[in-house]
Protein backbone atom coordinates (compact mmCIF):
# COMPACT_ATOMS: atom_id res chain seq x y z
CA UNK A 1 0.00 0.00 0.00
CA UNK A 2 0.93 3.28 -0.69
CA UNK A 3 0.93 6.29 1.69
CA UNK A 4 -0.89 9.61 0.47
CA UNK A 5 0.99 11.43 3.78
CA UNK A 6 4.06 10.74 1.95
CA UNK A 7 5.08 13.84 0.19
CA UNK A 8 3.47 16.85 -1.85
CA UNK A 9 0.45 15.92 -3.78
CA UNK A 10 0.02 17.24 -7.14
CA UNK A 11 -3.49 17.55 -8.47
CA UNK A 12 -4.23 19.00 -12.11
CA UNK A 13 -7.35 20.59 -12.77
CA UNK A 14 -7.91 20.46 -9.11
CA UNK A 15 -10.45 23.21 -9.63
CA UNK A 16 -12.79 20.90 -11.78
CA UNK A 17 -15.78 18.30 -11.17
CA UNK A 18 -13.26 15.13 -10.23
CA UNK A 19 -10.10 17.31 -9.08
CA UNK A 20 -12.14 19.50 -6.76
CA UNK A 21 -13.75 15.84 -5.22
CA UNK A 22 -10.29 14.42 -4.81
CA UNK A 23 -8.69 17.79 -3.09
CA UNK A 24 -11.82 17.30 -1.04
CA UNK A 25 -11.59 13.74 -0.38
CA UNK A 26 -8.11 14.68 0.82
CA UNK A 27 -9.11 17.05 3.37
CA UNK A 28 -11.54 15.36 4.86
CA UNK A 29 -8.72 12.67 5.45
CA UNK A 30 -6.62 15.85 7.11
CA UNK A 31 -4.06 16.15 3.92
CA UNK A 32 -3.44 19.08 2.55
CA UNK A 33 -0.14 19.69 1.66
CA UNK A 34 -1.23 19.53 -1.97
CA UNK A 35 -0.52 21.93 -4.79
CA UNK A 36 -3.46 22.76 -7.14
CA UNK A 37 -2.43 23.24 -11.05
CA UNK A 38 -5.56 24.37 -13.15
CA UNK A 39 -6.15 26.72 -15.66
CA UNK A 40 -9.21 28.79 -14.26
CA UNK A 41 -9.44 31.94 -17.18
CA UNK A 42 -13.02 33.25 -17.12
CA UNK A 43 -15.10 30.75 -15.64
CA UNK A 44 -16.14 30.89 -12.37
CA UNK A 45 -14.61 27.95 -10.88
CA UNK A 46 -12.47 29.44 -8.66
CA UNK A 47 -15.47 29.20 -6.00
CA UNK A 48 -14.66 25.67 -5.65
CA UNK A 49 -11.51 26.50 -4.40
CA UNK A 50 -12.24 28.69 -1.54
CA UNK A 51 -13.49 25.85 0.65
CA UNK A 52 -10.69 23.76 0.04
CA UNK A 53 -7.24 23.23 1.90
CA UNK A 54 -4.41 23.18 -0.05
CA UNK A 55 -0.71 24.60 0.41
CA UNK A 56 -0.48 26.66 -3.13
CA UNK A 57 -1.92 27.30 -6.84
CA UNK A 58 -0.03 27.05 -9.78
CA UNK A 59 -1.54 27.61 -13.62
CA UNK A 60 -1.10 25.24 -15.79
CA UNK A 61 1.56 26.52 -18.11
CA UNK A 62 3.70 28.24 -15.60
CA UNK A 63 3.62 24.61 -14.03
CA UNK A 64 4.50 22.95 -17.35
CA UNK A 65 7.01 25.81 -18.23
CA UNK A 66 8.51 24.90 -14.40
CA UNK A 67 8.80 21.20 -15.23
CA UNK A 68 10.19 21.46 -18.37
CA UNK A 69 12.91 24.33 -16.57
CA UNK A 70 13.81 21.08 -13.91
CA UNK A 71 11.41 22.09 -10.72
CA UNK A 72 11.43 19.16 -9.14
CA UNK A 73 9.25 20.79 -6.87
CA UNK A 74 10.68 19.39 -3.94
CA UNK A 75 9.10 16.10 -2.69
CA UNK A 76 6.39 14.99 -4.50
CA UNK A 77 4.42 11.58 -3.37
CA UNK A 78 1.64 11.11 -6.04
CA UNK A 79 0.49 13.14 -9.23
CA UNK A 80 -3.14 13.39 -9.85
CA UNK A 81 -3.34 14.54 -13.46
CA UNK A 82 -7.24 15.02 -13.65
CA UNK A 83 -6.67 18.43 -16.05
CA UNK A 84 -8.22 17.87 -19.56
CA UNK A 85 -9.93 19.52 -21.83
CA UNK A 86 -13.66 17.57 -21.42
CA UNK A 87 -15.88 18.81 -24.00
CA UNK A 88 -16.47 15.43 -26.38
CA UNK A 89 -17.93 18.45 -29.08
CA UNK A 90 -14.26 20.06 -28.84
CA UNK A 91 -13.33 20.34 -32.58
CA UNK A 92 -9.89 21.97 -32.83
CA UNK A 93 -7.77 18.67 -32.91
CA UNK A 94 -4.47 20.51 -32.46
CA UNK A 95 -5.70 21.51 -28.91
CA UNK A 96 -6.76 18.44 -27.49
CA UNK A 97 -3.63 16.75 -29.02
CA UNK A 98 -1.23 19.45 -26.50
CA UNK A 99 -3.62 19.82 -24.42
CA UNK A 100 -4.81 16.01 -23.46
CA UNK A 101 -2.12 14.29 -25.34
CA UNK A 102 1.42 16.09 -25.21
CA UNK A 103 0.73 17.71 -21.70
CA UNK A 104 0.03 14.02 -20.37
CA UNK A 105 3.19 12.88 -22.29
CA UNK A 106 5.20 15.61 -20.80
CA UNK A 107 3.93 15.51 -17.00
CA UNK A 108 4.15 11.50 -17.21
CA UNK A 109 7.56 11.22 -18.08
CA UNK A 110 8.47 13.98 -15.60
CA UNK A 111 6.26 12.32 -12.56
CA UNK A 112 8.76 8.98 -12.98
CA UNK A 113 11.41 11.40 -12.16
CA UNK A 114 10.02 13.42 -9.09
CA UNK A 115 6.98 11.32 -7.96
CA UNK A 116 6.42 8.36 -6.59
CA UNK A 117 2.86 7.89 -7.66
CA UNK A 118 1.39 8.95 -10.95
CA UNK A 119 -2.71 8.38 -11.54
CA UNK A 120 -4.01 10.13 -14.27
CA UNK A 121 -7.77 10.60 -16.11
CA UNK A 122 -8.73 8.61 -19.04
CA UNK A 123 -12.27 8.24 -19.97
CA UNK A 124 -14.76 5.65 -20.56
CA UNK A 125 -15.62 7.52 -23.85
CA UNK A 126 -11.99 5.72 -25.22
CA UNK A 127 -14.85 2.68 -25.41
CA UNK A 128 -16.52 4.43 -28.41
CA UNK A 129 -19.52 2.92 -29.61
CA UNK A 130 -19.50 -0.60 -27.79
CA UNK A 131 -22.37 -0.96 -24.99
CA UNK A 132 -22.51 -2.74 -21.65
CA UNK A 133 -20.13 -5.17 -20.17
CA UNK A 134 -17.11 -2.64 -21.11
CA UNK A 135 -14.01 -4.06 -20.04
CA UNK A 136 -10.76 -2.48 -18.85
CA UNK A 137 -8.81 -5.07 -20.07
CA UNK A 138 -9.94 -5.05 -23.66
CA UNK A 139 -7.20 -4.51 -26.30
CA UNK A 140 -6.97 -1.51 -26.66
CA UNK A 141 -5.78 -1.75 -30.17
CA UNK A 142 -9.72 -2.85 -30.88
CA UNK A 143 -11.33 0.47 -29.18
CA UNK A 144 -12.39 3.07 -31.98
CA UNK A 145 -13.35 6.24 -30.28
CA UNK A 146 -15.95 8.67 -31.62
CA UNK A 147 -14.43 11.87 -31.31
CA UNK A 148 -11.23 14.05 -31.02
CA UNK A 149 -11.50 14.37 -26.98
CA UNK A 150 -11.77 10.48 -26.43
CA UNK A 151 -9.38 10.07 -29.21
CA UNK A 152 -6.89 12.44 -27.65
CA UNK A 153 -7.16 10.43 -24.61
CA UNK A 154 -6.85 6.72 -25.96
CA UNK A 155 -3.92 7.77 -27.78
CA UNK A 156 -1.84 8.61 -24.29
CA UNK A 157 -3.21 4.86 -22.90
CA UNK A 158 -1.57 4.01 -26.08
CA UNK A 159 2.06 5.36 -25.95
CA UNK A 160 1.39 4.28 -22.15
CA UNK A 161 1.19 0.41 -23.56
CA UNK A 162 3.85 0.92 -25.79
CA UNK A 163 6.64 2.40 -23.54
CA UNK A 164 5.90 0.58 -21.10
CA UNK A 165 4.70 3.01 -18.69
CA UNK A 166 1.38 1.55 -17.99
CA UNK A 167 3.45 -1.30 -15.92
CA UNK A 168 4.07 1.48 -13.07
CA UNK A 169 1.18 4.46 -13.51
CA UNK A 170 -2.59 3.97 -13.35
CA UNK A 171 -5.24 5.41 -15.66
CA UNK A 172 -8.83 5.72 -14.73
CA UNK A 173 -11.52 5.65 -17.09
CA UNK A 174 -14.20 7.50 -15.97
CA UNK A 175 -17.61 7.06 -16.75
CA UNK A 176 -20.59 9.32 -16.63
CA UNK A 177 -19.69 11.35 -13.64
CA UNK A 178 -22.77 13.74 -11.92
CA UNK A 179 -22.62 15.81 -8.71
CA UNK A 180 -21.20 19.03 -7.19
CA UNK A 181 -18.80 21.47 -8.50
CA UNK A 182 -19.56 20.60 -11.93
CA UNK A 183 -21.12 24.38 -12.61
CA UNK A 184 -18.58 25.81 -15.18
CA UNK A 185 -18.87 22.84 -17.74
CA UNK A 186 -21.36 24.85 -19.40
CA UNK A 187 -23.15 21.90 -21.76
CA UNK A 188 -20.74 19.59 -20.89
CA UNK A 189 -22.99 19.80 -17.38
CA UNK A 190 -24.42 16.37 -16.26
CA UNK A 191 -28.09 15.47 -17.23
CA UNK A 192 -28.77 15.68 -13.29
CA UNK A 193 -27.68 19.61 -13.21
CA UNK A 194 -29.51 20.09 -16.54
CA UNK A 195 -32.68 19.00 -15.67
CA UNK A 196 -32.16 20.41 -12.07
CA UNK A 197 -32.15 23.84 -13.62
CA UNK A 198 -35.59 22.98 -16.09
CA UNK A 199 -37.44 21.67 -13.45
CA UNK A 200 -36.75 24.33 -11.14
CA UNK A 201 -37.72 26.74 -13.73
CA UNK A 202 -40.49 24.66 -16.43
CA UNK A 203 -41.39 22.13 -13.90
CA UNK A 204 -40.87 19.73 -16.53
CA UNK A 205 -37.94 18.20 -17.59
CA UNK A 206 -37.50 16.75 -21.40
CA UNK A 207 -35.98 13.48 -22.52
CA UNK A 208 -34.97 12.59 -26.08
CA UNK A 209 -37.22 9.67 -27.41
CA UNK A 210 -35.77 6.36 -28.53
CA UNK A 211 -35.11 5.54 -31.84
CA UNK A 212 -34.77 1.93 -31.36
CA UNK A 213 -37.64 -0.83 -30.73
CA UNK A 214 -36.13 -2.31 -28.08
CA UNK A 215 -35.48 0.43 -25.61
CA UNK A 216 -39.00 2.73 -24.32
CA UNK A 217 -38.34 6.22 -24.30
CA UNK A 218 -36.47 7.13 -21.06
CA UNK A 219 -34.60 3.79 -20.99
CA UNK A 220 -31.75 4.47 -22.43
CA UNK A 221 -29.26 3.55 -19.92
CA UNK A 222 -25.54 4.59 -18.75
CA UNK A 223 -23.49 3.88 -16.10
CA UNK A 224 -23.59 6.99 -13.51
CA UNK A 225 -21.55 7.46 -10.34
CA UNK A 226 -21.51 10.09 -8.23
CA UNK A 227 -18.44 12.18 -8.30
CA UNK A 228 -17.92 11.60 -3.93
CA UNK A 229 -17.65 7.47 -5.53
CA UNK A 230 -15.71 8.40 -8.32
CA UNK A 231 -13.01 10.67 -5.84
CA UNK A 232 -13.10 7.72 -3.09
CA UNK A 233 -12.11 4.81 -5.91
CA UNK A 234 -9.70 7.69 -7.15
CA UNK A 235 -7.61 7.52 -4.12
CA UNK A 236 -8.39 4.01 -3.17
CA UNK A 237 -6.30 3.10 -6.65
CA UNK A 238 -3.63 5.51 -5.84
CA UNK A 239 -2.95 4.15 -2.22
CA UNK A 240 -2.70 0.54 -3.96
CA UNK A 241 -0.17 1.19 -6.41
CA UNK A 242 -2.52 -0.52 -8.98
CA UNK A 243 -0.51 0.05 -12.99
CA UNK A 244 -2.36 0.24 -16.12
CA UNK A 245 -6.48 1.33 -16.75
CA UNK A 246 -9.11 0.99 -14.40
CA UNK A 247 -12.90 1.69 -14.93
CA UNK A 248 -14.44 3.88 -12.43
CA UNK A 249 -18.43 3.62 -12.74
CA UNK A 250 -21.29 2.18 -10.75
CA UNK A 251 -20.88 -1.26 -12.24
CA UNK A 252 -25.03 -1.30 -13.37
CA UNK A 253 -26.47 0.56 -16.46
CA UNK A 254 -29.67 2.70 -15.51
CA UNK A 255 -32.22 4.60 -17.31
CA UNK A 256 -32.29 8.37 -17.90
CA UNK A 257 -35.66 8.14 -16.23
CA UNK A 258 -34.12 7.04 -12.81
CA UNK A 259 -31.86 9.25 -13.09
CA UNK A 260 -34.22 12.78 -13.17
CA UNK A 261 -37.06 11.12 -11.06
CA UNK A 262 -35.52 12.01 -7.67
CA UNK A 263 -35.12 15.53 -8.78
CA UNK A 264 -38.78 16.03 -8.68
CA UNK A 265 -39.01 15.24 -4.79
CA UNK A 266 -36.32 16.97 -3.96
CA UNK A 267 -38.05 19.62 -5.02
CA UNK A 268 -41.19 19.15 -3.82
CA UNK A 269 -43.18 18.69 -6.90
CA UNK A 270 -44.95 16.23 -9.07
CA UNK A 271 -43.29 14.78 -11.64
CA UNK A 272 -43.55 15.65 -15.24
CA UNK A 273 -41.36 14.59 -17.86
CA UNK A 274 -41.87 15.09 -21.76
CA UNK A 275 -40.18 13.49 -24.42
CA UNK A 276 -38.63 15.03 -27.31
CA UNK A 277 -36.97 13.71 -30.72
CA UNK A 278 -33.34 13.39 -30.69
CA UNK A 279 -31.61 15.49 -33.59
CA UNK A 280 -30.66 13.61 -36.77
CA UNK A 281 -27.25 14.09 -36.37
CA UNK A 282 -27.01 12.52 -33.35
CA UNK A 283 -29.30 9.60 -33.74
CA UNK A 284 -25.98 7.27 -35.79
CA UNK A 285 -23.76 8.20 -32.96
CA UNK A 286 -26.05 7.74 -29.76
CA UNK A 287 -25.40 5.15 -26.82
CA UNK A 288 -28.09 3.55 -25.73
CA UNK A 289 -26.40 1.76 -22.91
CA UNK A 290 -22.89 1.33 -21.51
CA UNK A 291 -22.08 -0.58 -18.30
CA UNK A 292 -18.27 -0.96 -16.75
CA UNK A 293 -17.28 -4.11 -15.89
CA UNK A 294 -15.76 -3.02 -12.41
CA UNK A 295 -13.50 -6.69 -11.61
CA UNK A 296 -10.18 -5.02 -11.99
CA UNK A 297 -10.72 -2.60 -9.38
CA UNK A 298 -12.91 -5.31 -6.94
CA UNK A 299 -9.37 -7.20 -7.53
CA UNK A 300 -7.52 -4.45 -5.95
CA UNK A 301 -9.24 -4.76 -2.53
CA UNK A 302 -12.25 -1.74 -2.86
CA UNK A 303 -15.97 -2.79 -2.00
CA UNK A 304 -17.34 -0.20 -1.01
CA UNK A 305 -20.63 -0.27 -2.83
CA UNK A 306 -20.93 2.93 -4.70
CA UNK A 307 -24.47 5.44 -3.23
CA UNK A 308 -27.93 4.41 -5.08
CA UNK A 309 -28.77 6.51 -8.06
CA UNK A 310 -31.99 7.83 -5.78
CA UNK A 311 -29.84 9.02 -3.15
CA UNK A 312 -27.08 10.40 -4.76
CA UNK A 313 -29.31 12.83 -6.89
CA UNK A 314 -30.85 13.69 -3.87
CA UNK A 315 -27.85 14.74 -2.43
CA UNK A 316 -26.56 16.76 -5.32
CA UNK A 317 -30.21 18.37 -5.44
CA UNK A 318 -30.62 18.93 -2.06
CA UNK A 319 -27.59 19.97 -0.14
CA UNK A 320 -25.58 21.46 -3.00
CA UNK A 321 -27.29 22.32 -6.44
CA UNK A 322 -30.29 24.42 -4.15
CA UNK A 323 -27.99 26.11 -2.11
CA UNK A 324 -25.90 26.80 -4.41
CA UNK A 325 -23.39 24.92 -2.55
CA UNK A 326 -19.91 23.56 -3.35
CA UNK A 327 -17.87 20.14 -1.84
CA UNK A 328 -16.42 21.62 1.45
CA UNK A 329 -14.42 19.29 3.43
CA UNK A 330 -16.21 20.97 6.79
CA UNK A 331 -19.44 19.71 5.76
CA UNK A 332 -20.85 16.39 7.98
CA UNK A 333 -20.18 13.30 7.28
Amino acid sequence: MFDLDRGTIIVTGGAGLIGSAVVWALNRRGIDDILIIDRLDRSEKWRHLVPLRFSDYIDADEFEQRTSDGDDFGGVGTVFHLGACSATTEDDADYLMRNNYEYTKHLAHWAGENAERFVYASSAATYGALEDDLSDEADLRTLRPLNMYAYSKHLFDLYAARVELDRSICGIKYFNVFGPNEDHKGDMRSVVCKAYEQIRDSGSVKLFKSHRPEFRDGEQRRDFIYVKDAADMTLHLAESDAAGLFNVGFGRAQTWLELVRPIFPALGLSERIEFVDMPERLRGKYQYSTCARMDRIRATGYDAPPTPLGDAVADYVTNYLVPGRCLDPAESK
